[in-house]
């Protein structure tokens, strides 16, 4: 198992780039953790599974999720829990760390298995 951190700065674009300088092409993020300070995420519409509601939150949360890696692309689903005791949830397309960390822990998958 790896384990990518993030500190400071955009956690998609630094796991994409851990990824790529552990020479990870293929994997499972199985557990996402951390804090970040504003994100952007999708869901679907309830009648159109093929579209994307695309929204950005300038708020700062508490995360969990999982996800993988394929083709050395990132691709994350999670959880931000906001003030308020609510939780806003889909498909992470950034997230801004900042205050605290995210931690990704990452399961390649065999190079002989590809």
């Amino acid at each position: 198992m790896l384990v990518f951190e993030v500190n400071d700065g955009e956690m998609m674009k630094s796991l994409t780039a851990q990824a790529e300088a552990a020479d990870v092409n293929d994997a499972a993020i199985v557990s996402l953790i951390g804090g970040v300070d504003r994100f952007t995420i999708s869901t679907m519409p309830a009648d159109d599974a093929t579209k994307d509601i695309i929204s950005t939150y300038a708020l700062p949360a508490e995360m969990h999720g999982s996800g993988e890696i394929r083709d050395g692309k990132v691709h994350i689903h999670a959880t931000m829990a906001v003030q308020g005791d609510r939780a806003i949830a889909g498909h992470v397309h950034e997230a801004h760390v900042g205050t605290w960390f995210a931690r990704a822990y990452v399961i390649p998958r065999p190079k002989d298995a590809q």
